[in-house]
């Protein structure tokens, strides 16, 4: 990945299985981009995957830590209100569908897990 490249997560956590699975995956993709130095620009969060950047998930740690490394997290806050998680978010800013389009439209490259 390079400083153009935009991540999205749409689920809580990646592929169509069961939940566990789904998040025990995304946290293993979010560690190997860390341990490889291969971080995205800007990870994004909409429908469903604004549950990753919440109380309780279990990717926080490594969100954390890509925050810290300077990669932007992007909440949508419709979704966040939504599912009435506002009062819940952990990492990451809350914007809205103008933030996750603009940086869509500068994104280089776009990976949607």
């Amino acid at each position: 990945m390079d400083n153009n490249t935009v991540i999205v997560f749409t689920r809580n956590g990646m592929g169509d299985a069961p939940a566990d699975l789904q998040q025990a995956l995304a946290v293993k993709f979010l560690n190997l981009a860390l341990q490889s130095g291969q971080v995205p620009a800007k990870i994004l969060f909409y429908t469903e995957g604004v549950r990753l950047a919440c109380e309780g998930s279990q990717a926080l740690e490594a969100l954390r830590a890509l925050e810290a490394q300077g990669v932007e997290l992007v909440l949508c806050q419709t979704c966040l209100n939504y599912f009435h998680l506002l009062e819940k978010v952990q990492v990451g800013i809350v914007g809205g569908m103008g933030d996750i389009l603009e940086a869509l439209g500068k994104a280089g490259k776009v990976i949607s897990l």
